[in-house]
């Protein structure tokens, strides 16, 4: 039997207008926008389900502590590193895992694509009016790596497979069909790509290091769709400037990138600014997300995407 309070007329904030009519069907719950920079709205007072912004960052957490009858932080997105470990006592935490899958893993297929079929390279050419035939490589029949199993692996298999690729997948824990993430090191030197889509928690931290990076094949290519500090970002602009690696980053440490960084300058680097999952579609999936948790949480059950239980 649940332990979880049943909540009746639960008040919830959300960072965006848009936000209040995507939630305004689910039964019980009553929904008020707030500016994340700006005075917190009178409703505030008796708020138990605050909704943070995109890519939240310290400032907005702290607003966990104005909040006297907050419960429950919803998060929009899948990564929930800000907030892990920084709640008051009692809060809970569910982030919006499933709602960026998809987007996240087009951004995988694209830069791939982009890095073996040079596109980088002829938009430089383009830009300078130049003519820079050349061959290129491909995609088909490249061996995978994907670190990381759950659903933006999911949605990266399903786009990929179509592209004759080879696919090895990488969990936590070994399973039927997933290798375990102590294997990782034996496998890499066997695959031309490995494609990072690991949370960021005290294990994967650092994950990608020098050795990691040393276990790669020459040419290879690391997509980082996770987290910047999943990677040593010293130990992979050493290899990038080299020439030996190749690498396609949504993500840096730190972030935003400072402008006199090495990384931007590193040969065979294809990087773009944290935007895997910025696409039209983001909110409505993301609100869908977090109305089925919040739902759950106004009828007293466990939100499933639940990351920390405050209850």
């Amino acid at each position: 039997m649940s332990t979880v309070p049943v909540m009746v007329g639960i008040g919830v904030l959300v960072p965006h207008p848009e936000g209040v009519e995507l939630l305004v069907d689910v039964p019980g719950v009553t929904a008020t926008s707030y500016d994340p920079g700006g005075e917190l709205p009178a409703a505030a007072a008796s708020a138990q389900v605050l909704v943070p912004p995109f890519l939240a960052t310290g400032d907005v957490v702290a607003l966990a502590g104005r909040l006297p009858e907050l419960a429950l932080v919803q998060l929009l997105t899948a990564g929930a590193e800000t907030w892990v470990g920084r709640l008051p006592e009692g809060v809970a935490l569910s982030d919006c895992r499933g709602a960026h899958g998809g987007a996240t893993a087009e951004w995988v297929v694209a830069t791939l694509l982009a890095v073996y079929r040079h596109l980088p390279r002829f938009a430089r050419a383009q830009d300078e009016a130049r003519w820079d035939q050349h061959r290129t490589e491909e995609l088909a029949g490249k061996r995978v790596l994907i670190v990381g199993a759950g659903d933006v692996a999911e949605h990266t298999v399903r786009r990929l497979t179509p592209f004759e690729v080879s696919i090895t997948l990488v969990g936590r824990r070994a399973r039927d069909g997933v290798h375990g993430i102590d294997e990782v090191r034996d496998l890499l030197p066997h695959h031309d790509a490995c494609v990072v889509i690991v949370p960021l928690t005290e294990d994967t931290r650092g994950l990608v290091d020098a050795a990691f990076l040393a276990a790669m094949p020459d040419g290879a290519v690391l997509v980082n769709a996770a987290r910047g500090p999943v990677a040593d970002t010293d130990a992979l602009t050493a290899e990038l400037t080299s020439g030996r690696l190749r690498a396609a980053l949504d993500v840096t440490d730190p972030e935003p990138l400072p402008t006199d960084h090495p990384l931007w300058r590193a040969p065979g680097l294809l990087l773009t600014p944290h935007v895997g999952g910025s696409v039209p579609g983001a909110m409505p999936r993301a609100y869908g997300i977090a109305a089925e948790q919040i739902a759950a949480f106004a009828r007293g059950e466990r939100p499933p995407n639940l990351v920390e239980n405050g209850y």
